[in-house]
C-alpha cells in the first residue's frame, strides 16, 4: 500500500485527481502539486545505570500496549532529534538527562490509527549515574532498571525496538 493511499484529496487546491507520482510521492493532476512522504523523525533511548541496568517502559497505549519499550516517540517540528529524545525521557520516566550518545537508526514502519507512518528511528545511548527517582507517565504505564541479562528482544513489542536490542552490541559486553 502506498503511504499517501489514503489521502484522496490535493492539499493545494482540494482536486481529487490526486495520483501516485512514484513511490515516494503524489501528484495532483488539476494545479501539478507534488507532496513527498517523507519519514517522521522518531528517537529512543538505551539508558544505563552504574549497575549495568537498563532502563524500560511499559507501553501505555497501542500500538503493542503492554509490552516493553525503550523511553522515546516522536520528535517534535522545530524540535532537533537531541532535544526530542530529552523531552521524551522526562515526559515517560521524569528523568532529566545531560549526556547523549547517538548510536544508530533504523527506518521503521509504526501503524497509528490505521495508517502505516514511515520513521527514521534514531537510538540514543544515555548514562545515568548515582540513584535516580523513576516515574512513568505518558505513554508509559510502567518503568523499571532491567538487568542486562534480563533482556530478551522478544519481550518488546515494537520491530525496531527489538531490532535496535539485537544490534546494540554494548549490551552483550555489559552483561
Amino acid at each position: 500500500m502506498h503511504p499517501l493511499e489514503k489521502f484522496e484529496y490535493c492539499p493545494r487546491c482540494g482536486s481529487k485527481h490526486f495520483v501516485v507520482h512514484n513511490e515516494k510521492s503524489k501528484l495532483c493532476e488539476n494545479c501539478g502539486f507534488v507532496y513527498y512522504a517523507n519519514p517522521c523523525s522518531a528517537t529512543a533511548a538505551f539508558i544505563i545505570n552504574e549497575k549495568n541496568e537498563l532502563l524500560v517502559v511499559k507501553r501505555a497505549k497501542e500500538p503493542a500496549k503492554g509490552t516493553l519499550d525503550l523511553p522515546g516517540g516522536f520528535c517534535d517540528m522545530y524540535e532537533t532529534a537531541e532535544e526530542g529524545i530529552r523531552r521524551e525521557i522526562k515526559e515517560e520516566t521524569d528523568i532529566d538527562v545531560k549526556d547523549i550518545e547517538y548510536l544508530f537508526s533504523i527506518p521503521n514502519i509504526y501503524r497509528y490509527s490505521g495508517i502505516d507512518i514511515h520513521t527514521l528511528d534514531m537510538f540514543y545511548l544515555c548514562r545515568i549515574k548515582g540513584d535516580v527517582e523513576i516515574h512513568a507517565a505518558d505513554d508509559a504505564s510502567e518503568c523499571f532498571w532491567l538487568p542486562i541479562s534480563e533482556i530478551h528482544s522478544e519481550q518488546f513489542g515494537l520491530r525496531s525496538i527489538r531490532q535496535a536490542i539485537y544490534q546494540a552490541d554494548f549490551l552483550k559486553n555489559l552483561k
